[in-house]
């Protein structure tokens, strides 16, 4: 093969693949779906998901997109099944096997215990006529007319193929169970997306204890001390009742020596300094919400007091944390 066919032989393939999972699509019965998703709706326990070599590789891949989408799956290779792995099947589990052939030796194996258990089988399979075929309670067709292989023997269309109809049989799943961004996330918590939609301001914000307060007649030197003493860069302004009336920074000080003359310094109090009615939120307030008040403005601010719902102070949210959680 020349160079110059590198580029059309891949897209060649491509398509021979694309093509394959288009013709999946118009051999699948309605009845055999609708009995497969009927079985996984109603599974009560969860979807064991069999196979051996790369189909093997294929069902580890359609268990955790399952578990990830809201039905709880796991791996089960055959021959580990043989050796004692089949007590983690139960009467109540479905099972999922793929087998291009279905003739599979260490799967067919593992059928007798299976029906022992009275769990149900749906075959994702290439050949109807199979043993494997034959012995599902639901038989979804997965053939292919040939393998993307120019040798027609790696398993390459045909485990795409069987891919697809995985993945096509979860995501109706998510649709049928309701499941929401919000679960998603909650399955996905180390992801971007699942800290967006999991992580609150209560989880990252220091809390007031770890970030003092002043008044509004505290002296330059008192804030500029616990500024110091909290090392967060900000300070909260509170009045008698513990109310946050405004916030002071590193920049509202500095700002402050900037402008003032010196003599004038020692006469400086936090109702001088601060920034009043300043940006806030919540505890309860999603932290990427946070970020976004922060950034989203034409001046970006790095710190954001936190107050509950009576507008008592309860703490300091900075930019740095949010960032260093991933968000």
């Amino acid at each position: 093969m020349t160079e110059q066919n590198y580029y059309s032989q891949v897209i060649e393939l491509l398509r021979m693949e694309a093509d394959a999972i288009a013709c999946a699509a118009g051999r699948l019965r309605r009845d055999e779906v609708e009995r497969a998703i009927k079985l996984l709706d109603s599974c009560a326990g969860k979807v064991v998901v069999v196979g051996v070599g790369k189909s093997g590789n294929i069902a580890g891949k359609i268990a955790a997109t399952l578990t990830s989408t809201g039905t709880p799956s796991v791996y089960l290779h055959p021959s580990d099944a043989l050796h004692g792995g089949i007590g983690v099947v139960k009467s109540e589990d479905v099972v999922i096997a793929l087998s291009n052939s279905g003739e599979t030796y260490e799967l067919l194996e593992i059928l007798p215990y299976l029906k022992y258990r009275q769990t149900a089988i749906i075959a994702i399979v290439g050949n109807l006529q199979s043993t494997l075929a034959r012995r599902a309670d639901v038989v979804l067709d997965a053939s292919v007319d040939g393998e993307a292989c120019p040798l027609n023997l790696a398993p390459t269309t045909s485990t795409t193929v069987a891919l697809a109809i995985g993945d096509a049989l979860a995501m109706t799943l998510m649709r049928v169970k309701g499941f929401q961004a919000e679960d998603f996330a909650l399955n996905h918590p180390a992801g971007r997306l699942g800290k967006r939609l999991t992580l609150r301001v209560s989880d990252l914000m220091h809390a007031q204890e770890c970030g003092p307060v002043v008044s509004r007649d505290a002296t330059l030197l008192e804030v500029v001390g616990a500024i110091s003493g909290g090392g967060l860069g900000a300070v909260n302004v509170v009045d008698e009742t513990g109310r946050l009336i405004g916030i002071i920074t590193d920049g509202d000080v500095r700002r402050a020596l900037q402008k003032g003359k010196l003599a004038d310094l020692e006469s400086l109090r936090s109702a001088d300094v601060m920034t009043p009615n300043p940006v806030l939120v919540t505890p309860d307030a999603m932290a990427y919400a946070a970020l976004r008040l922060m950034e989203d403005r034409p001046s970006q601010i790095s710190v954001l007091p936190v107050v509950d719902g009576e507008g008592s102070c309860v703490g300091l949210l900075r930019l740095h944390d949010i960032i260093r959680s991933g968000l």
